[in-house]
């Protein structure tokens, strides 16, 4: 900066956001040749409640840090407890994993933290409001599954019924990874 001379870089720039760039860029609220800038290559990290796998993981890879943060001996989780943390709905996402670990840590008064301690954490996390976003998402997710119910996969009923174009269905269907094939009654 301030020189003279140049210099040749060689830099790969990585961003990440939980807005759908392609809706801010039709809204005229993200520049459409900084979006093609910075696409190159789009990954898509799933939600925790997609990789349900990775809970236990993170459970215990949380669980070190934050009993040795509150210098509390803790070994683990009862089973039930486990299953519990598997099964949550997780709209927090990591998140609140983390937050309901560190809560049942916190609280934890023998060294394997029972399945009320868990349930107790998980309650008080799900009453919390959801953001706009959150709530934005998971009632479009939850209207266009209703449609396809009610139309049975078919997609043309539900994007007419929609009153939306197929091609912005299928776009919709995608985000939220909503397969029509799996509403079909006749599917064998």
């Amino acid at each position: 900066v301030g020189s003279m001379q140049h210099t040749a870089v060689d830099v790969r720039v990585i961003s990440a956001t939980h807005r759908d760039l392609e809706a801010e860029m039709a809204a005229g609220n993200f520049r459409e040749d900084l979006y093609y800038r910075l696409k190159v290559v789009a990954l898509r990290l799933p939600s925790l409640a997609e990789r349900r796998e990775d809970v236990p993981l993170l459970t215990g890879h949380f669980l070190g840090e934050l009993a040795a943060r509150y210098k509390k001996v803790v070994s683990g989780f009862s089973p039930e407890a486990v299953e519990q943390l598997v099964t949550a709905a997780w709209p927090g996402n990591v998140r609140q994993l983390y937050n309901v670990i560190e809560q049942s840590v916190a609280l934890a008064t023998t060294p394997l933290i029972p399945a009320s301690l868990v349930q107790q954490a998980i309650q008080r996390e799900e009453t919390e409001l959801a953001s706009f976003e959150q709530a934005r998402r998971k009632f479009e997710r939850e209207y266009l599954a209703q449609l396809l119910k009610i139309t049975e996969g078919n997609v043309t009923h539900a994007s007419r019924m929609a009153k939306r174009n197929r091609t912005e269905f299928y776009k919709l269907l995608q985000r939220h990874q909503l397969d029509p094939r799996l509403f079909n009654s006749q599917r064998g």
